[in-house]
């Protein structure tokens, strides 16, 4: 990696590491931030509420959940820099995950209503309902292969939306 004009190997090896740092960090908060929406989404389709709308609760209830270890444990202020103002890291951060709900919206429809994900478990769904898990059934299954396929794209893009943007300091 080429070397930025007056910059030492020592501070581009540093900033590196703090970065790789930050990317577990935020990893760890994803997972918690995950299990809270898929959890409630799974909730909601096990009660027949739309997939969308259950998605969409997840998503609100998960974003507080994210800003919360996010500002307390992954992109900390630094005490040399500008200090952040709650309420603008909050709306940040929601319009960042918003993006990325929009995004994974829009997989959703792809994945369930034109790929026909639901097919791909078929064979899992039947085995359930054969065993009496009526609620179990392809179309579950097939919601929830959707959302985490999602997880894939989503997740990359909200680490440099929140990194660079909502939580960025001057």
């Amino acid at each position: 990696m080429p070397r930025k004009a007056g910059g030492s190997l020592k501070a581009e090896q540093d900033a590196m590491g703090k970065t790789i740092w930050q990317i577990i960090k935020f990893a760890l908060v994803g997972v918690s931030n995950t299990i809270v929406s898929e959890v409630i989404y799974a909730v909601l389709i096990f009660f027949k509420i739309h997939y969308l709308p259950a998605s969409f609760i997840g998503f609100s209830l998960s974003v507080l959940n994210a800003y919360y270890w996010s500002s307390k444990y992954v992109f900390k202020e630094q005490a040399d820099a500008e200090k952040r103002v709650w309420w603008k890291v909050l709306l940040k951060t929601y319009a960042a995950y918003l993006w990325g709900y929009l995004v994974s919206a829009v997989l959703l429809v792809f994945w369930i209503d034109l790929v026909h994900v639901s097919r791909w478990v078929e064979p899992l769904g039947n085995r359930f309902v054969d065993a009496g898990y009526e609620r179990f059934d392809t179309q579950f299954l097939g919601n929830l292969l959707a959302a985490a396929l999602n997880l894939m794209i989503t997740i990359p893009m909200n680490f440099l939306l929140n990194k660079y943007w909502a939580y960025r300091q001057k």
